[in-house]
């Protein structure tokens, strides 16, 4: 199904530089020595994988991201536009840059190594700008996502806000702002045991659309007229789950910008999580940039 012409997305959150470290498992509390199984330096952050995602299906989407006038801040520019993706870099005192330990099986540890500078309220102001012209608004948990979250709780307007919670657990007082004003809202089923009562419990704070991934057993949704949809999670061999999540929230927000139904999102979704799944980078277009 073809996408609506024109439409316009604007992503605003973290863009960094990672160290992925592979490791057998994680490492033990306690001082001791451990090989890796190989490392990898790469874009990261839920923005920057969430664009990169939503460029591969064409759409119009643009990254506002905080970004030091530094190498790392460099790195990141130069990967996100040789993936054919835009972005608008804000000036911080550093970019941010995190090591990551993982295991095969998934599991991660991130340490964060450097995190930016807050930004200017004329920063701000620039990126709501950008996203009071466009068809949808993704705001990412980050300072500046706060600071535009409670902008928009005390009145200011702009397009549909789609924001993504990751492992929310019902209540959290820096998570509430994103939430409340969110049209729609993603998470993951990491903190809570009972998914469709956590759904509930946010469309209940007012968006209108809550969507849960499930890990390998899929991803469910619930609307607030009661609709409730599913999908399968589609078969893969993982090579990385960094950036899982995001692939699936964008190949979902493609989908319904194209019109799609809410069991056809899900799937759409599932199917782009298994890009980002098939990688060691957040997208196979970042291979060999290493």
């Amino acid at each position: 199904m073809p996408l609506v012409p024109d439409s316009r997305v604007v992503v605003c959150g973290p863009a960094s530089w990672n160290h992925l470290i592979l490791l057998d498992s994680l490492p033990e509390p306690s001082p001791h020595m451990q090989f890796a199984l190989g490392d990898l330096h790469t874009l990261g952050g839920t923005s920057a994988g969430k664009v990169l995602h939503l460029a591969d299906h064409g759409l119009d989407v643009t990254l506002h991201a905080l970004l030091g006038a530094d190498d790392e801040g460099a790195l990141v520019s130069s990967a996100l536009r040789a993936a054919g993706a835009r972005i608008e870099a804000y000036a911080s005192d550093r970019t941010e840059r995190h090591a990551n330990l993982m295991t095969p099986a998934g599991e991660r540890v991130s340490l964060y190594l450097a995190t930016p500078s807050a930004a200017s309220v004329g920063d701000i102001d620039r990126i709501e700008a950008a996203m009071a012209a466009a068809d949808v608004a993704v705001v990412d948990l980050s300072e500046v996502g706060a600071a535009i979250a409670e902008r928009r709780l005390a009145g200011a307007a702009g397009a549909p806000v789609w924001t993504d919670l990751h492992d929310f657990g019902g209540s959290s007082e820096f998570h509430e702002p994103f939430l409340r004003a969110a049209d729609v809202v993603f998470m993951n089923d990491d903190a809570t045991d009972d998914p469709w009562a956590l759904m509930q419990s946010c469309l209940d704070r007012g968006p209108r659309l809550a969507v849960c991934t499930l890990g390998e057993r899929g991803a469910i949704a619930l609307s607030v007229s009661g609709e409730r949809a599913s999908a399968a999670a589609r078969p893969v061999t993982v090579v990385d789950s960094n950036g899982a999540g995001d692939a699936f929230f964008a190949g979902f927000l493609a989908a319904s910008l194209a019109g799609s139904d809410l069991d056809g999102c899900l799937d759409a979704g599932a199917r782009q999580a298994v890009v980002a799944l098939s990688s060691e980078h957040l997208h196979p277009v970042l291979a060999g940039r290493e």
